[in-house]
């Protein structure tokens, strides 16, 4: 299946720069992920999305789903359920495993919803 690839451009900017502080992600008590190599993406007018390495995450709290979603800009996206004493929260996790070249700091990085998610940068 061919998909429509779109570059980034003066009419739709994105920008992927470090992040200034450790960003803390947190499901009620229990710590998912800390990262002081985050990066924050900025795409066009829409608010800044911080991604974490993978590697930063708590491994044995993520789980892979089968919710895979595109983005022209970006590339294919999947991603990655939460599971805490408090529960599990489907999907609450994306990550872009082979990013289109205009965005390809974020490979080997992932973002969280933040209405899923108590994400701070301190």
């Amino acid at each position: 299946m061919s998909r429509t690839q779109l570059i980034p451009s003066d009419e739709h900017p994105i920008t992927i720069t470090p992040t200034a502080g450790r960003v803390t992600v947190k499901v009620g008590d229990t710590v998912v992920a800390e990262s002081d190599r985050a990066v924050t993406l900025q795409e066009s007018n829409y608010p800044g999305v911080q991604y974490l390495p993978l590697d930063d995450v708590d491994q044995t709290l993520i789980t892979s789903t089968d919710t895979a979603t595109y983005c022209p800009y970006k590339g294919d996206a999947s991603y990655y359920s939460i599971t805490t004493p408090a529960g599990t929260i489907d999907d609450a996790i994306w990550s872009y495993a082979q990013p289109y070249e205009a965005v390809s700091e974020i490979a080997g990085y992932v973002a969280f919803y933040p209405n899923k998610v108590e994400l701070t940068v301190a």
